[in-house]
């Protein structure tokens, strides 16, 4: 538990740190494509969401009973629309930004550490790009492994009733994998090796992640959401995950 509470305290350290001087300048614009992109879901969300509770609602139930259980499933539905729109949107949304993201990493740790990622050559990754979209690959291929079937149980009578936790956990994961890509990438390492290297600080992880997806779910503060947990995840990877890196080999 105490790793889990100090995962979260960590995404609240990136409110500080995009405020730093050298480090202000690249949150800018992760704000701005962050607030685009919220603010269409928040549209679409607000649009759509009469129609998809009616989806979700049992009708295989006796309407008596349906009735009955209305006020313990809507709330569990409402939770999940909110889960898959958010998240879905997050992700979206670090793809747009991640050019700017990378920056933002190197900034904050070249801030915390006073030592910069290592550089590359134009031909250096001119001659990496295969690998690094190899490595893409493997990430949207690991995401769509858990999205498609819990996307599936989550229109299951019955079994939708436990998609919102595993959505929740799933999620939480996700973000924390996601925004941990930037100074983890800044270092050579692929996903398999980061996924690695976040397993030995789950708890730690998944408090980042959890409260990642929380603040995503607060008005205004979703739209600093991007720059604000980059910043934390290179935070902690400096502090709690760079001496267990352990030199892993670049994007294998």
């Amino acid at each position: 538990m105490g790793d889990f509470i100090q995962g979260s305290r960590y995404l609240l350290s990136g409110f500080k740190l995009i405020n730093q001087p050298g480090v202000r300048r690249f949150a800018y614009i992760p704000i701005l494509i962050n607030t685009l992109l919220f603010a269409g879901a928040i549209w679409l969300g607000i649009n759509q969401f009469d129609y998809w509770m009616t989806q979700l609602t049992p009708t295989w139930l006796p309407e008596w009973l349906s009735n009955a259980l209305m006020w313990i499933l809507w709330p569990l539905f409402a939770v999940l629309i909110v889960l898959i729109v958010f998240f879905t949107f997050s992700i979206l949304a670090n793809i747009v930004a991640a050019p700017f993201n990378g920056l933002l990493a190197e900034a904050v740790e070249k801030r915390l550490s006073n030592q910069a990622p290592p550089e590359q050559t134009l031909w250096q990754l001119i001659a990496d790009t295969p690998r690094m979209i190899f490595n893409e690959l493997r990430k949207l291929s690991y995401l769509l492994k858990w999205m498609i079937p819990l996307f599936i149980l989550s229109w299951i009578p019955g079994l939708n009733l436990i998609a919102p936790l595993l959505w929740l956990f799933f999620s939480s994961w996700t973000l924390a994998l996601d925004y941990h890509d930037y100074p983890l990438g800044n270092h050579l390492m692929g996903f398999k090796q980061q996924r690695e290297l976040l397993r030995t600080k789950r708890s730690l992880a998944l408090g980042f992640g959890m409260t990642t997806l929380g603040a995503t779910m607060i008005p205004v503060v979703n739209f600093l959401i991007i720059p604000v947990a980059v910043a934390g995840a290179t935070a902690l990877y400096v502090e709690k995950l760079q001496s267990h890196s352990n030199k892993k080999t670049p994007l294998n």
